[in-house]
């Protein structure tokens, strides 16, 4: 594992440790603190997600893919992971970074995702980069 994964992968813990409150006035309190800790959860889901996309891209490189593969869309990347890695490390990659892309993004009908998928996701992809990283 790089040094710039393992940097990511505590980035996450630290957001999903961090307990700072917000300067805020008691009536509006709950409502703050559950916004930033939504914030904090959708923050680990993206350092989460970059972290197995460079896994994935040193995995390829180190099996001299095609730079258009290395440098194009992840979609891209995980079809040609298929080739590198073994079949069920390759699905279990796509469907933990689907699942970390939904995370990331932010829609006004989702609540996002909660600190328990996060470290459910935060296992997987700590999984997925060892057994990538043979």
């Amino acid at each position: 594992m790089n040094q710039t994964i393992r940097q990511l992968l505590d980035t996450a813990d630290l957001l999903l440790t961090d307990t700072g409150e917000p300067a805020t006035p008691a009536a509006t309190a709950v409502p703050a603190a559950s916004a930033a800790k939504a914030s904090r959860c959708r923050g680990a889901a993206l350092a989460l997600r970059v972290a197995l996309e460079s896994a994935v891209a040193d995995r390829l490189t180190a099996h001299r893919a095609p730079r258009a593969i290395r440098e194009g869309t992840q979609r891209a990347a995980f079809l040609w992971l298929r080739g590198c890695a073994e079949a069920g490390t390759a699905r279990r990659a796509k469907a933990v970074w689907s699942q970390l892309c939904l995370g990331c993004h932010y829609h006004q009908y989702e609540i996002g995702p909660t600190e328990d998928q996060i470290r459910a996701w935060r296992t997987e992809v700590t999984a997925i980069v060892a057994l990538l990283d043979r």
